[in-house]
């Protein structure tokens, strides 16, 4: 039985299963990263006209091969950060769970849940260690200058300053987002399969508590995100979060804040899903194994 496990193999478990997950999800899902951090960080409208040069920015008048290839810009940091932000969040709220529902005293399926979602925000913000790995990866992925001067080139000129641009909007992103995933997910779990314990969830459980979890996760998070995209990306100078959050409410109204957001549920959504389904899949299985 899992409870039965030492602490050793129960850590080996979680943090190899969440690692497995981010090293598939990445080749799969890049692209349409890509694509929906294009989406968020264009001023332009989003329509039939100008689709291409948004979605493929400098490579839009080349051919399907090139313009597909333009979707992988940044995959080598996008792989560590990724493989690092799986490890980090799906691997360690397990043990953030744990030690709030123990300090808390936490019964009942509602106080479950609960703690299910704070231990997400928790680790959710402390993504913000991360954030280097993620802004250069933004950059190599919206902004056509970064990418010609070579990954090597770009990574040396940036200052601490830059690689942490946008920290609070990181970290306003995901404290709720991260307790939508991880409470919506627990909610399912508790009061649709009524599960005593989320370990015996079979895949299909798992793959609709965490389809809840991620859908709700990127429509609280967009807003942020939206902001936090366009900080990072380098493409708007050294306008600050505040003054981006004003710029959209005046120029292209309240709605900008959600934009992308379909393109994201839509591709970001079953990635978000994939690994986070994965990721608990994996690590209960090697748990009990």
């Amino acid at each position: 039985m899992v409870g039965q496990l030492d602490g050793r193999s129960v850590a080996s478990a979680r943090f190899l299963g969440a690692g497995i997950a981010g090293c598939v999800e990445l080749p799969i899902f890049h692209p349409a990263d890509t694509v929906a951090k294009r989406l968020m960080a264009s001023k332009e409208s989003f329509n039939r006209t100008n689709w291409a040069t948004v979605v493929f920015q400098d490579k839009a008048s080349l051919g399907a091969r090139a313009r597909f290839l333009s979707l992988f810009p940044g995959v080598c940091v996008g792989a560590a950060f990724k493989i690092t932000q799986r490890t980090h969040k799906f691997g360690g709220q397990p043990y953030v769970k744990e030690y709030v529902k123990r300090c808390c005293k936490v019964e009942g399926k509602a106080g479950k849940t609960v703690c299910d979602g704070v231990a997400g925000s928790l680790m959710g913000a402390g993504e913000v260690l991360l954030l280097p790995l993620e802004v250069l990866k933004i950059k190599s992925q919206t902004n056509p200058e970064f990418r010609s001067k070579g990954f090597a080139a770009v990574a040396g000129q940036e200052t601490m300053k830059s690689l942490y641009a946008g920290w609070q909007w990181t970290v306003a992103r995901n404290i709720p987002g991260s307790f939508a995933l991880f409470g919506a997910n627990a909610f399912v779990k508790e009061y649709v399969f009524h599960l005593a314990d989320h370990r015996d969830a079979t895949l299909l459980q798992t793959a609709a508590s965490s389809t809840a979890g991620s859908a709700c996760s990127i429509l609280v998070a967009c807003p942020c995100d939206t902001v936090k995209t366009r900080v990072q990306s380098g493409t708007f100078g050294s306008d600050s979060g505040f003054a981006i959050v004003k710029n959209i409410v005046k120029s292209e109204g309240l709605g900008a804040f959600f934009k992308g957001v379909t393109p994201k549920l839509l591709t970001v959504g079953p990635k978000l899903m994939f690994s986070f389904t994965l990721a608990q899949h994996l690590m209960t299985m090697l748990e009990r194994r």
